[in-house]
This record gives structure tokens, sequence and C-alpha cells, in this order.
């Protein structure tokens, strides 16, 4: 058998859920609870883990966790069993008779790798050709319920040393929010994340979010429409990111060659898993754009993937690697801690370098399905 080759025997989906400790608003609505898929494959050679970043329903993406899990048990990890002996790199040839659900794709393709890395006691890290043992932080900020309770809340983040913050806004809650944050932190790296509310008519806000002095502004328009973001971007001085947008390295390379963006968020699971992901960046940093590595309220599972990503050369700008605390009174692996300067570990050990806590992992258990190959 070839170097890297296993054989697949065994995958099993299990449905999770944490609450969350402070409700999460965006302009999709508000989580309350971290709801997701966890996938854990047996090879021939060891064993790998992963998470799907699918939510509950539809609304940041097509895909929910629901439809995730049936599309994996009755489509995705058969075609991985009629594949026979895999690699990493073939994972993406033996899913492409399926087209789409990218974010069901993921799940396996970083389990096997998982699995794969673990087998030759090599880090992610390694794997992704990382330059950095440590990635400086930032934070997320859903819309609060008023403007001084977001103070309060950044106030805290800036406490504990995150160094970059994100504004999550909303058509209503914006401009007077984001100006409050800057007069009382002047010299914060400042961003804000539209989650695709706004259109073209809204150029007035835009403008005005430009007396800020903002790091970015992130996925202001609809996540289908490259033009309008190339439109808006010639109209504004802040950088535009997309995130939605960018589902593989092919919408990548157009939304940069259009102009319709100077920044990329990097989610791997968006994108259709690690393999991707690292494709994405290698078009940005080719052309010259900075990429940094976007959150989905992971667990520690999709937290240690995270961090591996973020530690490649071309992630300059820091990322949604939140601390576990951030969001979990308990994580379901060993919590993630920020160091006092912002910045967080990274994972050194083989695979992902983490495990689940086999209580925490039980606790939180919803529901459980074991696929055996024939």
């Amino acid at each position: 058998m070839a170097p890297g080759v296993s054989i697949l025997r065994t995958v099993e989906l299990r449905l999770v859920g944490i609450p969350l400790v402070r409700p999460f608003r965006t302009s999709f609505g508000v989580e309350t609870e971290k709801r997701c898929i966890l996938a854990r494959v047996e090879t021939d050679r060891s064993y790998g883990w992963a998470e799907c970043v699918a939510g509950i329903d539809p609304g940041f993406s097509e895909e929910f966790n629901d439809g995730a899990w049936l599309v994996l048990r009755d489509f995705l990890v058969p075609a991985l069993f009629a594949a026979g002996d895999v690699a990493a790199a073939d994972l993406d040839a033996a899913l492409s008779r399926v087209r789409g659900h990218p974010m069901a794709k993921a799940t396996l393709v970083n389990a096997v790798l998982d699995a794969e890395l673990r087998a030759e006691s090599r880090s992610l890290a390694s794997f992704l050709g990382a330059d950095k043992d440590r990635v400086p932080c930032g934070v997320s900020v859903g819309i609060a319920p008023t403007t001084e309770e977001l103070l309060d809340q950044v106030a805290g983040y800036l406490a504990e040393g995150y160094r970059r913050i994100k504004l999550k806004i909303e058509p209503g809650t914006d401009v007077e929010r984001v100006a409050a944050v800057r007069e009382a932190h002047p010299d914060v790296l400042l961003s804000v994340d539209g989650n695709a509310a706004y259109t073209l008519g809204d150029i007035d806000v835009f403008r005005a979010l430009d007396e800020f002095d903002l790091l970015m502004v992130e996925q202001p328009l609809h996540h289908d429409d490259l033009v309008q973001h190339a439109k808006l971007q010639k109209l504004i001085r802040s950088s535009i990111c997309l995130d939605e947008s960018i589902r593989s390295a092919a919408d990548a390379s157009a939304a940069l060659e259009l102009g319709a963006c100077r920044i990329i968020n990097v989610k791997q699971g968006r994108v259709g898993g690690l393999l991707e992901a690292r494709r994405v960046h290698d078009v940005a940093r080719a052309q010259g754009a900075p990429v940094w590595c976007g959150g989905m309220l992971e667990t520690g599972i999709g937290r240690a993937v995270n961090l591996a990503l973020a530690a490649m050369p071309g992630f300059t700008l820091p990322g949604d690697t939140s601390a576990s605390r951030r969001y979990f009174e308990e994580d379901l692996t060993e919590p993630f801690e920020m160091a006092p300067d912002g910045t967080m570990g990274v994972p050194s050990g083989p695979g992902i370098g983490v495990d689940p806590l086999p209580e925490r992992l039980d606790a939180c258990t919803l529901r459980v399905e074991r696929i055996e190959k024939e």
C-alpha cells in the first residue's frame, strides 16, 4: 500500500449540543446553543475526528444538521467506502460525484486527513505548512440589546487581551454602535460584519462607516453577488472582506480579479475542507490579498483545526480564534486558553492534536449512528 493510503472501515456520526454562555445574535437570528455533527472515522491505521460547521437551520448556509447527516450517511460515506484505499489527496475526487454540500464533505475530508496524520505522527499544522506556533486572537461580538451593553462586552474582551474586535451589524443597528465603540477605543483593530444584510442602496451607511478607520467591512451584500460588491468597493475607502461569497478557490480568484474584495475570510468548512482551504490561501497569497480564519462557534474539535489553519503564512490578520470560554462553560475538549498577550497556541500533537473528553462527549450527545463498511 502506498504511503498515506488507508482503508476506511467505519464512520460514526454524532449530533452534540452545548449551551452558549451568551446568546449570539447576528442579522440571521439568535443562537443560544451550539448544535453540530461530529464525525469519527476508523481506518486500518488510525482514527480521526472532525466537526461539521453546518447549523441547526439553513440560515447562514443552505446546509443544516439534518440535511448534512442524511448526505453524509446516504451518499458521502458510501462514496468513500466505494473508493477503496484512499489518501487525503484523493478525497476531493472520491466525493466529486456529489454536487455541492461542502460542509458535509469537509467533515469527511478533515476526519480522514486527521486519521492519516495521526498514523504518521504528523501535526495538521505541519501538513498545512504553518510558520507560526501561536496565532493572534480576535473576537466576534454579536448584536447586543443596547449600545451600553455592547460597550461593556467590548471592554471586557479587550481586557482579556483580544487583538481585534469584530462587530456584527444590521440595518438600523450599525453606525451609532460602531461610532460608540470607536470613540471608546480609538486604537483597537475594529471591523464590522453585515452577514449579507445590506444593499447598494445603503451606500450612505458605508460612507459613514468609512469615518471609523475600520480594518474591513465583512460580507455587506448578498452572498451570491460579486458584481455588486465590486461596485461597492469602488465607492468606499474601507476594505471589503468576503465570507459567504467564497465557497472555493475559484470563487476567491474571481472575487479578487473583479475587485469585489481586498481581504478574504477563510472558513474551511464553507469551502469543503482543509484541502480546499489551503488552495484558497494559496490563491489569495499569490494575488497579494491577506486572509484570516473565520469562526463558526466551533467546539474544541473545530477550534483545533482553525488554529492550525490560522498558522499558515498568508493568514496575517487576527481571526475568530477565540478562547473556549468565549462560547462554552465546558468545551468538548480540554479548553483552549488565550495568553495575556492575545495569542493562542497551535496544537502540535499528531493530527488535529486534540480528542473529545469521553464523559463530556457522552453528556452532550443527542444522537449517534455508526456506519460500517460491508
